[in-house]
């Protein structure tokens, strides 16, 4: 252990009470940030049994998770104790959250699946309320319901503070007021108060995290980095919004792994902790950073564009409190840089076809319907759309099944059978 790692515990208060899971779910935990968590987990600590739980819509990759199904074979290789199950499946479904719980055993959830790219809730913002406040409001009802579960840590993000003054030099603490300014952020606020009034009207073991940006390898390149570096890789300009003026933290993602190994051991319930840096970078700073790693020229590589409908200037935190729990930040600036473009031109395919992601404003496909509808709007094909037979919407089954209660509010259907 290097001399400033043992002083950093030395100087941890040892009052802080130490949690031990056994069974635990996370959820999305084929995309970026939660991959890495399981990984880590998965690796670190044996004795844990992990279920991991993701749809694999468009940003997640099984891939991702290559170290956790190692891991799985080398173990089963070598004994029955296998402590790694991947389930494909959405969290907005209450059957299957509710049939996992019971039948896993589930004693701590780490809550990561959510949309969180703050372009696409501008094109498609249902979405967003849909994985984002209902997925977690799912969560919490088959937590209240089955009565196992001992931590609840719920993914949360800085964007719930709002925009930071320019001229602020202390960080938004824990108890700050939450003012989103955008479709994505709302959701996350939205779910937040789901998580908090759970806690208070239930008594569920809630703890929320929000984090900085987060950056390093399988990120889906629709984020700022990634999507920098491939297009440096390719020779293509690199697109800045507005003036390139906004400022972001950025935190690597081996040190955010950390930091949730800290709140899950150490994090006391109906805390929020912030998972943050103090270092600092203009949104320009960051493309002449990557520019200068391919050795390319920054008046040729830089494309200004419009900006988002609004674009927070700046997101800064106090992450004094989970410091206080013993984690620090251990990657500089320039080394995660350094090792997210290793990596990055090491696995150039890793997703498959990105070019949708790759323009300066990529959107999710919105409602169905709508893009006829913007032509009805412009005036375009109006004749044609209006002479056009209507055609009834095919008959969707609901994805989502709701549980059945009687009138005490008692479960029905199949997990009624499993709980008896």
């Amino acid at each position: 252990m290097r001399l400033e790692d043992l002083l950093l515990e030395m100087e941890t208060p040892a009052s802080h009470n130490c949690y031990t899971p056994k069974n635990i779910l996370i959820t999305g935990a084929a995309g970026f940030i939660a991959s890495h968590v399981a990984n880590r987990l998965v690796q670190k600590y044996s004795q844990y049994k992990l279920v991991v739980l993701d749809k694999l819509d468009y940003c997640s990759n099984l891939n991702n998770l290559g170290p956790s199904f190692c891991s799985l074979q080398h173990k089963s290789s070598n004994s029955q104790n296998n402590n790694f199950k991947f389930v494909k499946g959405d969290v907005g479904s209450a059957d299957l959250v509710n049939y996992l719980l019971i039948t896993e055993h589930i004693d701590t959830i780490m809550h990561f699946a959510a949309q969180t790219h703050v372009d696409n809730s501008f094109g498609n913002s249902f979405e967003f309320t849909k994985n984002n406040i209902y997925g977690t409001h799912v969560l919490l009802e088959a937590c209240k319901l089955v009565g196992s579960v001992k931590r609840f840590i719920h993914v949360s993000t800085d964007e719930v503070y709002g925009e930071t003054e320019a001229d602020a030099i202390v960080g938004n603490h824990e108890a700050c007021q939450l003012l989103p300014t955008n479709p994505y952020s709302a959701t996350k606020a939205g779910a937040e108060m789901l998580v908090m009034a759970y806690g208070r009207s239930y008594g569920l073991p809630i703890i929320t995290t929000r984090g900085n940006n987060v950056y390093g390898p399988n990120q889906f390149p629709e984020k700022l980095i990634p999507k920098f570096m491939l297009l440096a890789m390719q020779g293509q300009p690199l697109p800045i919004h507005g003036d390139g003026s906004n400022v972001r933290s950025y935190l690597y993602c081996d040190d955010v792994a950390e930091a949730f190994d800290v709140v899950l051991h150490k994090g006391s319930v109906g805390h929020v902790y912030n998972i943050g840096t103090k270092k600092e970078r203009r949104v320009l700073d960051v493309a002449k950073d990557i520019i200068g790693l391919f050795n390319l020229d920054a008046s040729k590589c830089i494309k200004f564009v419009d900006n988002r409908p609004f674009n927070d200037q700046r997101y800064y935190l106090d992450d004094a409190k989970l410091k206080a729990l013993g984690w620090r930040e251990r990657t500089s600036w320039d080394q995660g840089l350094l090792k997210t473009m290793q990596w990055y031109t090491s696995h150039p395919d890793w997703w498959g076809d990105v070019s949708r992601a790759l323009v300066p404003h990529p959107r999710m496909l919105t409602i169905p319907g709508s893009e006829k509808l913007g032509e009805l709007q412009k005036g375009e094909d109006a004749t044609d759309a209006c002479a056009a037979t209507p055609t009834p919407p095919p008959r969707i089954k609901d994805p989502v099944p709701s549980l059945l209660r009687d009138r005490n509010g008692a479960a029905d259907g199949h997990v009624a059978k499993i709980l008896g």
